[in-house]
């Protein structure tokens, strides 16, 4: 996972609009956090990144550069109950991020991070690949 940083910030609309087609094509995930930080981008392998910065300078003229951010892992999340869904979100509002569909996120520091937090929040469904099936769990409202 990777920051982006944009040089330019004219070009912001440019940037989250060639990531959003990059995602599309499956070749990263875009995470916005609800914090109103810098994108985060998900990759497989530092190779991607490579191909991801590539291909925004070629293909939409866009220069960028990353930072490491504090964050390793990303989960999404879902709940049956909407107000305990909610009460997550408030607990760790640094830690909520939304991907290129508008569905909600834990961001994660550490494994164990990852693992104490969903031990604690039983009620709260963390998954590492997006299933569309889940949408029958309850979302929080955007």
């Amino acid at each position: 996972m990777r920051r982006v940083r944009l040089p330019d910030a004219i070009k912001a609309k440019k940037l989250k609009q060639a990531l959003q087609e990059l995602s599309e094509e499956g070749v990263t995930q875009v995470f916005l956090p609800t914090d109103g930080s810098a994108l985060l981008v998900g990759v497989v392998g530092p190779l991607q990144l490579d191909i991801l910065k590539a291909r925004l300078a070629a293909e939409y003229g866009l220069e960028i550069d990353w930072s490491t951010p504090e964050f390793q892992f990303a989960r999404w999340i879902a709940a049956g109950d909407r107000n305990i869904l909610d009460r997550f979100v408030t607990c760790y509002p640094a830690s909520i991020a939304e991907d290129s569909d508008g569905d909600l996120v834990f961001l994660a520091r550490t494994a164990f991070d990852l693992e104490y937090t969903g031990k604690h929040n039983e009620d709260i469904a963390f998954s590492d690949v997006k299933d569309i099936h889940r949408r029958q769990l309850v979302r929080h409202d955007r």
